[in-house]
């Protein structure tokens, strides 16, 4: 049996842009991810955790970025969105957790910038979800404020752990063992060379819709082959971040071709499903207290984007197969069993084409 591994260490690429040194989100330069992961079986059975995806190195509530968002499907809650539609800008960390443990993780980022940032303004907490209530105990939040600051504790730059971990720890992806996943690109404009990077929490998608690098694997892993006995709608949150310096209808327009990757791997925004997309810039930065007009800031020309847009789609692609590629297999609440991607059975079917 092959061991866990990335999509590209079993020798498999997709897309035709180079990846940068981590092949992940944290490429970006500044962008930092931390997790915080809840394995219990008492008091509750919990397959749970929170994702934090810090977008500076410096501090988030003091100094803002542009940002913008997409909605694919909106069966889901990304708390503070309106406000980054209306602004144009990202004044929070972004905590992506279990549909249950929202307003625990809002609650506990209104009071971590009450203490790192009392006099920051423009600040409301963005948290995203997905459901991992077929593992895990859905009656009760299961992650706690000391979970999120575990979390934010954490957030480093580097490599960036996938699979069952943080936010992703319970949840399932075309009826494989899905979670967290990254992968960045590095492109090459009129402008000059950025970096592109995407994470995703992969929650979402039908067994016989999965494509890997354009190959129907799922038509052939079928459940008569890896069983699940489940058969609902599910959700993804995926989050874009690039160097490239952008105003906030750019950071949308980003924000949309996240769609073009998750369509490669087989996502069709299904009616139950909460597929919600951020996308932000460090290109710029916006201070949260300017005493006098922002100047200096910088865009890329429109006509400069298409290669980003290319970028975006190659690593949302990369991000939701990394994420079932590292998720092992995992056993939850009432005994129920959701399997790792065979990926043996996936270089075959890959390397068969």
């Amino acid at each position: 049996m092959t061991a866990r591994a990335r999509l590209r260490d079993l020798g498999i690429v997709v897309g035709r842009l180079p990846t940068g040194r981590h092949n992940a989100i944290t490429d970006v330069a500044g962008v930092r991810v931390g997790h915080a992961t809840v394995i219990a079986d008492a008091p509750a059975q919990a397959r749970s955790g929170v994702t934090v995806v810090l977008p500076t190195s410096d501090e988030p509530y003091r100094n803002q970025v542009f940002a913008g968002f997409h909605r694919f499907n909106g069966f889901g809650e990304m708390t503070g969105v309106h406000w980054v539609e209306e602004s144009g800008i990202l004044a929070s960390p972004i905590a992506i957790t279990s549909t249950y443990s929202v307003g625990v993780m809002r609650d506990a980022l209104i009071l971590d910038r009450f203490v790192h940032a009392p006099h920051a303004t423009g600040v409301q907490p963005l948290v995203a979800e997905t459901s991992d209530a077929w593992l895990s105990d859905g009656s009760r939040p299961l992650v706690t404020a000391d979970h999120l600051h575990a979390a934010m504790a954490a957030a480093k730059s580097g490599p960036v752990a996938e699979g069952n971990v943080g936010g992703g720890t319970g949840m399932i992806c075309h009826e494989f063992k899905g979670g967290i996943g990254t992968s960045s690109r590095r492109v090459e404009t009129p402008s000059g060379g950025f970096m592109v990077g995407a994470l995703v929490q992969a929650n979402y998608g039908k067994r016989v819709e999965l494509t890997v690098a354009g190959v129907p694997v799922g038509r052939t892993l079928t459940r008569a082959v890896v069983p699940l006995p489940r058969d609902e709608d599910g959700s993804i949150i995926i989050i874009v971040a690039t160097d490239a310096p952008l105003l906030p209808p750019q950071c949308t327009r980003l924000a949309q071709r996240a769609t073009v990757g998750l369509g490669r791997v087989g996502g069709t925004g299904s009616n139950g499903s909460g597929d919600l997309f951020l996308a932000f810039s460090t290109g710029n930065r916006v201070p949260s207290q300017p005493e006098r007009p922002v100047e200096g800031l910088r865009m890329l020309p429109n006509a400069h984007m298409t290669q980003l847009f290319t970028g975006v789609a190659e690593a949302v692609e990369e991000a939701i197969i990394n994420a079932m590629c590292m998720a092992e297999t995992m056993t939850g609440q009432q005994g129920r069993v959701v399997h790792a991607l065979p990926l043996d059975r996936l270089v075959e079917l890959c390397r068969a084409r």
